[in-house]
């Protein structure tokens, strides 16, 4: 949530940079509901004020013997007045609150201007792309001539866009989980596991919440969502608190299923692992001082960008434009895999500072040594997605024979060199 202070006394930057997101925003009316909020929380006071100077006064007359009738009588209308100021108020921090809940982040003053992901920076590239001397098998087939992918079986089960893992294909998949999930616990992160449902609450304080409830699972009868990530709960974890200084940067990762109806992406990437409505993913959220976010979104992708390099995956990094960036982040670095099948680039992590805009609407604040009070930057990323590594380890470590080398990193968690 944007700061009403910052559109209060600077509505006209706020109205410019957010339109770098490519959206026209007129603020005028968050402005002018502001204003009302203002004036009827100083008639109230104002009220209140009067209310408590007359019982005062009541209890002098009370104390000498004299009755108070005409007092009373006042006490009686301040109270129907204040009711009805109080209802008016109420409204329109309704409608204030939901205003802002609809206006995205601000971009930071290092994203660049564009419109689209054709505008997106490639910032690092880790590796050529590998050549093979053989036609590579996209992953959805090499899988299922492994006897590892079933989407048919899984079709008459739970409809299109889910896939079941079968054999050593299941194993692989657990063994991708602990790895990354070892990997970033020695890289000083702590692990949590956290439920998969969570309250309307919960998920309106990290951002998909109002605008984007046509793409998340609900449980309708509880009033609860699934998670589309787990940096729903994990970002929540501290919500209603104060972290003291000592504390920061604090670090988590947390594995879980991901849930995504993906609304609007009908007729895209049909076929695969890339774009499902359940899969794996872990995820790493950190709790930063605002001085330290920049620092800490740098680290969190190397982090993230480690895992890559260890599977000895061909990836890259891009600093996303204006007009590509998430609701919720203010700067966002994606990190993208080649896919040799399909030859493309394909998006794997996503790491994102936020910034205040999800502690403002959480309440998660510091408490400095000092005693100065402010609201932690929070920060994600995926580390990795489980379902598209292995898609892209199918296919970059597939042999001419159709078998599947298993990445060196692997062969502890795994136990064999090779799916015949």
């Amino acid at each position: 949530m944007i700061d009403i202070n910052l559109i209060r006394n600077n509505r006209t930057f706020v109205e410019e940079k957010l339109s770098l997101r490519g959206e026209k925003i007129d603020l005028s009316n968050i402005v002018f509901l502001d204003e009302q909020k203002r004036k009827l929380q100083q008639q109230a006071d104002i009220l209140r004020n009067r209310r408590k100077n007359l019982s005062e006064e009541i209890g002098k007359l009370k104390k000498e013997n004299k009755q108070p009738d005409n007092l009373l009588k006042e006490i009686e209308t301040l109270k129907l007045q204040l009711e009805e100021i109080e209802t008016k108020l109420k409204d329109v921090e309704t409608q204030l609150t939901k205003e802002l809940l609809y206006l995205p982040n601000i971009p930071d003053e290092s994203v660049t201007y564009g419109t689209s992901q054709k505008d997106n920076k490639v910032v690092y590239q880790s590796g050529e792309v590998k050549q093979y001397d053989f036609d590579v098998l996209p992953h959805w087939e090499i899988g299922k001539v492994l006897d590892i992918l079933d989407f048919d079986k899984t079709t008459k089960i739970s409809g299109s866009r889910f896939v079941s893992l079968k054999n050593l294909g299941a194993k692989l998949e657990r063994a991708l989980i602990n790895f990354m999930l070892d990997e970033h616990i020695k890289n000083g992160y702590e692990e949590i596991w956290l439920p998969y449902m969570v309250t309307k609450e919960s998920i309106t304080g990290t951002g998909q919440l109002p605008k984007f409830e046509e793409e998340l699972y609900k449980c309708t009868d509880d009033d609860l969502y699934l998670i589309p990530t787990a940096e729903v709960t994990l970002v929540n974890f501290h919500k209603d608190e104060f972290i003291s200084e000592d504390e920061l940067p604090k670090k988590y990762v947390s594995y879980s299923a991901c849930f995504r109806r993906e609304a609007g992406s009908y007729g895209k990437d049909i076929k695969g692992l890339i774009r499902l409505h359940q899969f794996n993913k872990i995820e790493l959220v950190k709790f930063t001082k605002p001085e330290d976010s920049d620092k800490e979104l740098e680290l969190l992708v190397k982090d993230a960008a480690k895992i890559l390099e260890k599977l000895e995956l061909t990836y890259r990094i891009i600093l996303l434009c204006s007009g590509d960036l998430g609701f919720s982040s203010s700067k966002t670095y994606d990190l993208e895999v080649w896919m040799p099948a399909e030859k493309k680039w394909r998006e794997i992590s996503s790491c994102s500072n936020c910034k205040d805009f999800q502690s403002r609407r959480l309440d998660i604040k510091i408490k400095y040594k000092n005693g100065k009070k402010d609201y932690v930057h929070t920060l994600n990323g995926s580390g990795l997605a489980v379902g598209r590594t292995l898609a892209c380890i199918l296919e970059t470590y597939q042999q001419k024979d159709a078998t599947l080398k298993i990445p060196d990193v692997l062969l502890d968690y795994f136990g064999k060199t090779t799916i015949p």
